[in-house]
């Protein structure tokens, strides 16, 4: 019997604005959109640089362009971001934004600030159908997938509404699962790629085998963190329903065919839950089962919400540290992520944008 795939959620929706966004496009597609108008190629070279590069985001505004081509591009084109519909600064720095999409559908996306770096967290679809136990977005559910200009919206908006400083890092942590609206992912990159390298740019799954082979074959590819939270199938599947579909054996098979770079590893994200999987035994189980893979953890103490287990608590921070140093006796990197943003609930696993003018969301789960 076929294995059942996860229930997608719903593609991207129509605009109600019929003229190409722009923003979405990478150089070689916006020369291909500019063609028709009979301008030499280096139009939209000056086009795109002036968009991604400087951030100008009206016609009028490109002086370098003859006026009758900004009337022309007007009539036949947009650029269209996000719009913000509402923002919280925490007290440790970092901004969660709420982002209104053109159909009504609203993501959230987080600003995270670090001395000489900051990290962008952003949403792949507007909810997600995957239903992992400790994701307040799983918990509403399923939405949509998100198109390349609403992907690259997200970074251009902050971009343009908070001053930049440092090294800037991208990672889709956000609402969604990546591996689902790959396509649109890909896209989404190849416009960001000559202003944010691959190598800043980090993707997290909970572990799509299709998804990750179709990943390993592109020639450029984000770092990989995958979604693990339990060192054996019967613990996973109760937080991951997904592992019911792709259980640890053939998850692991698919990392240790994934092609990496010299100096490159694997991230394995593992939740902390006291009492459920961070006893010394676990940390032992963990390093077993990472074992030959070039691989990093990364431990994540739990983070409360209302709709999530009221029993379910981060464990103490000395059973965190010596979780880690239980894994480094077994030679495993380890690190912990710091908890920002969680007084505005913008840490791990608390991004959600319900009830809040969205629309296209659901309370579901997945089909088996």
């Amino acid at each position: 019997m076929p294995t059942p795939e996860p229930r997608l959620a719903a593609p991207a929706v129509a605009s109600l604005d019929p003229r190409p966004n722009l923003l979405g496009l990478t150089r070689e597609e916006m020369t291909a959109a500019l063609a028709p108008l009979g301008e030499p190629a280096y139009r939209a070279r000056q086009l795109w640089d002036a968009i991604h590069l400087r951030f100008v985001l009206d016609f009028a505004g490109m002086t370098e362009l003859s006026r009758p081509l900004r009337a022309a591009l007007a009539e036949r084109f947009r650029i269209t971001l996000p719009a913000v519909a509402d923002r919280h600064a925490s007290r440790d720095g970092t901004t969660k934004y709420l982002f209104r999409l053109e159909d009504g559908a609203t993501i959230e996306a987080v600003d995270i600030p670090d001395r000489h770096r900051r990290t962008l967290c952003i949403s792949s679809q507007a909810g997600c159908a995957l239903a992992c136990r400790f994701c307040v977005t799983g918990y509403w559910g399923a939405g949509r997938n998100l198109t390349p200009a609403e992907i690259a919206g997200q970074v251009w908006a902050i971009r343009t509404l908070a001053a930049s400083e440092g090294r800037l890092n991208l990672v889709f942590m956000g609402m969604g699962e990546p591996l689902l609206n790959l396509d649109a992912v890909r896209s989404a990159l190849a416009v960001m790629a000559p202003t944010i390298s691959p190598r800043r740019i980090t993707l997290s799954t909970a572990g799509l085998v299709p998804g990750l082979d179709e990943l390993a074959r592109w020639p450029e590819r984000p770092h990989l963190a995958v979604s693990l939270h339990a060192p054996d199938d019967r613990r996973r599947s109760e937080l991951m329903p997904v592992n019911r579909i792709y259980p640890l054996a053939e998850l692991l098979a698919a990392l240790r065919r994934f092609p990496l770079e010299p100096r490159r590893r694997h991230t394995f994200e593992y939740l902390l839950i006291a009492g459920f999987n961070d006893a010394d035994g676990d940390a032992s189980a963990l390093a077993a089962l990472l074992g030959g893979l070039r691989a990093k953890v990364n431990l994540i103490p739990f983070n409360p919400d209302p709709v999530l287990p009221a029993e379910w608590q981060p464990p103490a921070p000395e059973r965190v540290a010596a979780f880690r140093a239980r894994l480094e006796r077994h030679g495993l990197t380890a690190t912990i992520r710091k908890r920002r943003g969680d007084d505005v609930s913008a840490a791990c696993g608390q991004l959600r944008a319900f009830g809040r003018a969205a629309r296209g969301f659901r309370r579901s789960q997945l089909s088996f």
